[in-house]
C-alpha cells in the first residue's frame, strides 16, 4: 500500500492529510471538483481508474449543518450517494475505503460517551445523510472503515475557531452555547490518526478487525462556551481579541438544525485495534493557534 487517494482536497482534513500521509511514507493523491464531483457519478470510476490508488480516504462531504435542513437531497447526494459509489469502486479494486462521519449521528441523550455499538438516532438532515453514508460505505465495500469525529477545526477553512476569532475582533461580547458537550478535534491530529491507521493496515495486511465503525476524536471534551474561552486564551499571547463570553442555553441560540446535547465519543476501539489515540484537544488548539499566527 503506497498510493492514497484523498477526496475533498480543499477541506480541513483533506488538506491536513496531504502533509500527514507523506510523513508515514505514503503518496497522497488529492482529488476534488471538477475531477471528482458526486453530482456527476461518472467522475468516480474515471478517477479511480486514472489514479489507481491502494486506498481511498473520503473527506468530501456536505458539512453545512443548518443548510442541510433546507436542501437535504443535495446533502444526501454528497454524504450518502457519493460514498456509495466510492465504496462500489473500491470494492471492485479490492482496496480499503475510509469514510469520515460525525457525532451528529447520535441524539446526545445517553449522558455518557457513545460507543460504536450504540444505536444512532440523528436529530437532523446532516446527521441522517452522514449515517446513510456510513451504511453505504460499509455495505458497499468489505474493506470499509468509518471514522466518526467531531468539532473539527484548523488554521484554514470554515470552523468554530476561525469564526470566534473573527467575531471576537468585531464585537465586545459574544453569547456562546454552554449546554452542548463534544470533543474539539484538530484536523491535523485526525489526519495523523488516519495516516497511522493506514500504516498499520500496510504493516499487517488487511484483517477483518480493521473494518467497521471507529470513533476518532481528540481526548477530553468541552462545551462550545468552554472551547470559545480556550480559543481566546490561546490567542491572547499573539495579540488576539478578548471579548466577554456570555454563557447561554441552546434554546437562546436560534438554529435551523437541532444538535446533540452530548456528542462525546468513546475512542477505545480505535486504540485497541490500531493503537491510535488522538492527543488532548487543548494541544491541538495550541498548535493550530501557532500555525494560524505564523501564517
Amino acid at each position: 500500500m503506497r498510493r492514497i487517494l484523498v477526496t475533498g482536497r480543499g477541506g480541513q482534513v483533506g488538506s491536513a492529510l496531504l502533509a500527514a500521509l507523506p510523513a508515514q511514507g505514503f503518496e497522497a493523491l488529492p482529488a476534488g471538483r471538477p475531477v471528482l464531483d458526486f453530482d456527476r457519478p461518472g467522475t468516480i470510476p474515471a478517477l479511480l481508474a486514472e489514479a489507481a490508488p491502494d486506498a481511498v480516504v473520503n473527506c468530501a462531504a456536505w458539512t453545512a449543518v443548518d443548510a442541510a435542513e433546507e436542501d437535504e437531497p443535495a446533502a444526501f447526494r454528497a454524504n450518502a450517494l457519493g460514498p456509495a459509489l466510492l465504496a462500489r469502486g473500491c470494492a471492485a479494486r479490492g482496496i480499503p475505503l475510509i469514510q469520515l462521519s460525525t457525532d451528529y449521528v447520535f441524539d446526545g441523550t445517553k449522558g455518557a460517551p457513545y460507543a460504536e455499538a450504540d444505536a444512532p438516532n440523528p436529530l437532523g438532515a446532516y446527521g441522517r445523510t452522514k449515517l446513510a453514508g456510513e451504511w453505504a460505505a460499509l455495505a458497499g465495500n468489505p474493506r470499509g472503515i468509518v471514522l466518526r469525529t467531531s468539532w473539527v477545526f484548523a488554521p484554514e477553512g470554515a470552523n468554530f475557531l476561525r469564526t470566534m476569532l473573527r467575531l471576537g475582533a468585531e464585537r465586545a461580547e459574544l453569547s456562546i452555547v454552554a449546554d452542548q458537550l463534544g470533543a474539539p478535534t484538530a484536523a491535523a491530529d485526525l489526519a495523523e490518526a488516519i495516516a497511522a491507521i493506514l500504516a498499520r493496515i500496510r504493516a499487517e495486511g488487511w484483517q477483518e478487525r480493521h473494518g467497521g465503525v471507529f470513533h476518532a476524536t481528540a481526548s477530553g471534551h468541552a462545551t462550545w462556551h468552554g472551547f470559545a474561552e480556550a480559543i481566546f486564551a490561546a490567542a491572547r499571547p499573539f495579540g488576539g481579541p478578548a471579548p466577554r463570553i456570555r454563557a447561554i442555553a441552546t434554546g437562546e441560540y436560534p438554529a435551523r438544525a437541532r444538535r446533540p446535547a452530548d456528542g462525546r465519543l468513546d475512542c477505545a476501539r480505535l486504540a485497541a485495534v490500531f493503537g491510535v489515540r488522538l492527543p488532548p484537544w487543548q494541544e491541538g488548539l495550541a498548535r493550530v493557534m501557532r500555525a494560524l499566527h505564523a501564517a
